[in-house]
């Protein structure tokens, strides 16, 4: 029995679909940062999803969870840094968990294409019907186990000519114009209604060419001067008690030093100190008088403990002028100028099932894992008279939650993270890439300070202005224009994020019964 269930196995790594599958999935971490090769996805995608197409419901979830596989093998390896260098697991241990988190991330897709070819004609898989299916089962994945709707397709054309629908439909609809022109090339190759896929992708080239220079929001002509300090401590170093003030004098003296300027930004718990304590509260007032000063303000990561209900928050504090006329600081403990992290990072940030796992492993107990969620709507921060909307880490990636906090009065977007978790890994860099996503989705300069990189300026374009990079200490000085008005992802964030699939859901049903009696269609 067990003879016969190895051989099984055997015949299934080495058969040649499967094989291709998931060599087309691994080759897809190409497509994003670092890399950036993103015109790659105009020959993996539509390669895989024409040997996909007719295929029955089984089939075809086989196949989409090989492909899924080795899309999150290579895209999320970054992810094994932290588990093998912070863990404190043997190596076939942590490489499990990483396996076992990339069949979990496999699954979506999987899904997707078993119901695409389960409510096919025939249960034969239809393309068409795959692309709601497929946005469908991303909606899932980031929600479910507090989500993580990291490296979707959308992501991989921030510096394609498709980005230019990222304003108006999002990175989600972005997704799917992805998906959309992938479906129509392997019709056209299969020769199947050429014209009419041709077509397609005709009105889909013209409509991202005609897009390219509209304009969605206006310069103010006003800008504001920011610094960002990278003081790139090491993971090991930072809340080692002896280094407690070193580490925030660093940060200190690095900002005296590029004095003047509106805004300074320090990254990710960068004080590390934890509120309310005499050590935070006598660093903090130093801090406050420094930037008064000089008519600054600072805006710092730092740990909270809330004494009443012995919760911890990941917060972001407000030191400095408030206002521009303010004379006395903003900083006071609990005051509502704060901000506190609500999208918590599963095992790093919180621990779920935390009485079973935490006595398993070093990997369940690391240090800061038992955070509290801030609330989903919080007030943007007021640093100087400048609205900041704020996200830290892994909150960038979720486009709901920024535009749960967003409004014309926000000024500028932030985000502040710790990526030395990550090594020299391609995760910061995908990390950025999210950032410039957002940006363009919003029509807002993003800033992002982090602690060993990279810490980056953003324009509303979603470009690179400035950055620094990794494992550098630096300081980043910009001049950062503003803009005013919204873009319509900005506008209607939810219902264009929920409409796109229910919609394409429904048109691809009504399309498929209205072919029913025409086997040769392509939409069968």
């Amino acid at each position: 029995m067990l003879n016969n269930a190895f051989k099984r196995i055997k015949s299934n790594i080495i058969n040649k679909e499967n094989s291709i599958s998931l060599l087309l999935g691994l080759a897809l971490v190409l497509c994003y940062a670092p890399f950036s090769y993103y015109w790659l996805m105009a020959i993996i995608l539509p390669s895989w999803l024409y040997s996909l197409q007719g295929k029955p419901p089984r089939a075809a979830a086989k196949q989409g969870f090989i492909f899924a596989f080795g899309w999150f093998s290579a895209g999320i390896s970054w992810v094994h840094v932290s588990i093998d260098q912070f863990g404190g697991l043997p190596l076939p241990v942590s490489l499990l968990l990483m396996l076992l988190l990339c069949l979990y991330l496999a699954l979506f897709l999987a899904l997707a294409c078993y119901l695409a070819g389960r409510f096919s004609y025939q249960k034969k898989l239809n393309l068409w019907l795959l692309l709601p299916f497929w946005l469908l089962a991303e909606f899932l994945r980031g929600v479910l186990l507090t989500g993580f709707p990291w490296l979707t397709l959308g992501y991989s054309q921030i510096d394609g000519p498709l980005a230019a629908f990222a304003p108006i439909i999002g990175e989600k609809g972005l997704s799917a114009v992805v998906i959309t022109i992938s479906i129509a090339m392997v019709y056209i190759i299969k020769q199947r209604k050429r014209y009419l896929n041709i077509g397609l992708l005709a009105a889909v080239s013209i409509a991202s060419l005609a897009l390219q220079d509209t304009v969605w929001v206006s310069p103010t002509g006003k800008s504001v001067k920011t610094l960002m300090i990278q003081g790139n401590i090491k993971q090991e170093m930072k809340w080692a008690p002896e280094l407690t003030w070193p580490t925030m004098l660093k940060y200190l003296d690095l900002t005296r030093q590029h004095y003047p300027a509106d805004i300074i930004i320090w990254p990710e718990s960068a004080i590390t100190a934890i509120e309310p304590s005499t050590q935070a509260q006598d660093f903090l007032q130093i801090a406050q008088s420094s930037a008064l000063l000089n008519n600054s303000a600072i805006i710092s990561g730092i740990i909270d403990y809330d004494m009443d209900t012995k919760n911890y928050y990941n917060n972001l504090v407000v030191l400095g002028k408030h206002t521009p006329s303010d004379d006395n600081g903003s900083y006071q403990y609990n005051n509502k100028n704060r901000y506190a992290k609500h999208h918590l990072l599963p095992i790093g940030e919180f621990v779920p099932f935390a009485d079973w796992l935490r006595p398993l492993a070093p990997f369940f107990n690391l240090p800061m894992s038992s955070f509290s969620r801030g609330e989903y709507v919080q007030d943007n921060l007021i640093a100087n008279g400048y609205h900041l909307l704020p996200l830290i880490c892994f909150e960038v990636a979720f486009s709901d939650q920024l535009s749960a906090n967003f409004s014309n009065q926000t000024d500028l977007l932030l985000t502040v993270s710790n990526d030395a978790w990550f090594g020299d890994s391609h995760g910061p860099h995908q990390h950025l890439e999210i950032v410039r996503m957002r940006a363009l989705e919003f029509g807002r300069p993003f800033l992002r300070a982090t602690n060993n990189g990279i810490t980056a300026v953003v324009d509303h374009q979603g470009n690179i202005v400035k950055k620094i990079p990794q494992f550098e200490e630096a300081v980043l000085s910009t001049e950062v224009p503003l803009v005013t008005g919204l873009t319509p992802y900005a506008r209607f964030t939810r219902t264009i994020d929920f409409t796109i699939p229910l919609l394409l859901l429904l048109l691809a049903f009504i399309v498929q019964w209205r072919h029913k009696e025409s086997p040769n269609d392509e939409f069968h």
